[in-house]
């Protein structure tokens, strides 16, 4: 492994199982990269592994035969060999680092990724983060993880022996890394590509020394949230305490691949995940909710034909929330806006042991308060289904006579100060975007 600047290594404590990092620690590496560059390169990357639907990776398969999405989300080599395609995505893996597909940068370094879509700018630093229990406070969750994901990239990692995709922290800095990344997009990059979603991708390498120990001596005393990652990260921590266990002491394992930004400088675009709920009527939803809520029917473009504009509705939400809690229900063909929560209904519905920054969260409110209390349903798969953007939602409560419930997005401050509170929020609570491309930068480990 590429030795750490000593002023950022691991302390190792003798009576623990794993070391630990004394601050936010993001390690130089050397990435393996695609030797295409451009817009050739763009074809061989793909979303993160868990956006990514059987029509998607089929596109992406056949986009070209090195797509990354063949080490991400393998396929078995036949009906006949259940459970080869770890074993597969590790051999593909082997097989494009020795033919030159894949190459490794002779010298460590961090690396700075700049993504541009639609007018908005997000800027970071990809590194190897020394990985910590969220106990220390130095990487905070959000949002809980389920045994499922984090099994199957468990034996992905295990096979492979790299890390193949990015988590992604924000942080509040402001201060020499986002200077320093600010000052390195000004100079010709590594790499660049558009890929067919819009977003043009730029990739920077800094390995000078000096700056490597600015950019580690501003972030140690910080801490990050995970935005996105959640169960990659969980994996990192269960594949390096395997590799403990195993006798194999400190090592790469102790460090995951993560895209690192500055949320204060130029972070992430920030949007609400919606739901739509099984097993209601939308009469049933306003007269249960008309009373501990405020109900307004909303009348407005396409509302008397029943072709609700979704563009109006989040405009209605948005222009709701500024006053507080504020939720659009629909059957897909009229609406209703609820707004004022009463006092009464919070205190009965909302946790008192739980963190006041938990307690005023809209997705607290929508779960504890409306699904569950108000409406009487089970908030689980199967009942309550996620959506990333509003006409989806509305066209499943058609599909499925039920009921579509509209958020607003949770603001980047809230997210964090729930994870700075030790707790977790209500499964799909915000969605961060534009998320790093899978491809750009891989990790093996070794």
């Amino acid at each position: 492994m590429d030795s750490p600047p000593p002023s950022i290594r691991l302390m190792v404590d003798a009576d623990a199982a794993v070391p630990a990092p004394a601050g936010l620690v993001l390690e130089p590496f050397r990435a393996a990269r695609f030797s295409a560059a451009g817009p050739d390169l763009a074809p061989l990357t793909s979303p993160p592994y868990d956006v990514i639907d059987e029509a998607e990776q089929a596109a992406l398969e056949a986009a070209d035969e090195h797509n990354v999405v063949r080490l991400i989300l393998p396929r078995d080599r036949s009906a006949d060999e259940p459970g080869s395609r770890y074993e597969r995505a590790a051999q593909t893996l082997r097989e494009w680092l020795a033919a030159g597909v894949l190459v490794r940068d002779d010298r460590p370094a961090l690396y700075v990724y700049e993504e541009q879509q639609d007018g908005h700018v997000q800027r970071g630093l990809v590194g190897a983060v020394a990985l910590a229990d969220p106990d220390a406070g130095i990487i905070l969750p959000h949002e809980n993880t389920m045994a499922g994901p984090v099994s199957d990239r468990l034996a992905l990692t295990r096979a492979t022996r790299a890390n193949l995709e990015p988590i992604f922290l924000l942080y509040e800095g402001g201060g020499e890394a986002s200077r320093v990344v600010a000052a390195v997009v000004e100079t010709p990059p590594l790499l660049e590509t558009t890929t067919d979603d819009g977003v043009r991708h730029r990739v920077w390498a800094v390995d000078d020394p000096a700056t490597l120990q600015t950019i580690a001596a501003d972030l140690l005393p910080r801490r990050a949230v995970i935005a996105d990652g959640h169960h990659r990260y969980a994996t990192y921590r269960q594949y390096q305490a395997e590799r403990h266990a195993a006798g194999d002491g400190p090592g790469p394992w102790d460090f995951g691949l993560t895209f690192l930004v500055d949320a204060t400088v130029s972070g992430p675009q920030v949007h609400a995940i919606h739901r739509a709920v099984r097993g209601l009527s939308l009469q049933d939803a306003v007269s249960r909710a008309d009373g501990p809520f405020t109900v307004r029917r909303l009348t407005g473009p396409g509302a008397a034909a029943g072709a609700l504009d979704p563009g109006w509705l989040l405009d209605e939400l948005a222009k709701a929330g500024q006053e507080g809690h504020a939720f659009v229900i629909s059957d897909g063909t009229e609406a209703y806006l609820l707004t004022d929560p009463s006092p009464e209904l919070l205190a009965r519905t909302l946790p008192a042991d739980r963190s006041e920054a938990f307690r005023r969260l809209d997705v607290t409110v929508a779960h504890l308060a409306l699904i569950v209390h108000l409406w009487g349903l089970e908030d689980r798969v199967g009942v309550v289904d996620y959506f990333h953007d509003a006409p989806a939602a509305l066209a499943a409560a058609r599909e499925r006579s039920g009921v579509a419930l509209l958020l607003n997005p949770t603001p980047v401050a809230d997210v964090t100060a729930v994870a700075g509170a030790g707790e977790r929020m209500p499964r799909k609570s915000t969605l961060f975007t534009p998320k790093p491309r899978t491809g750009l930068l891989l990790r093996p480990l070794d």
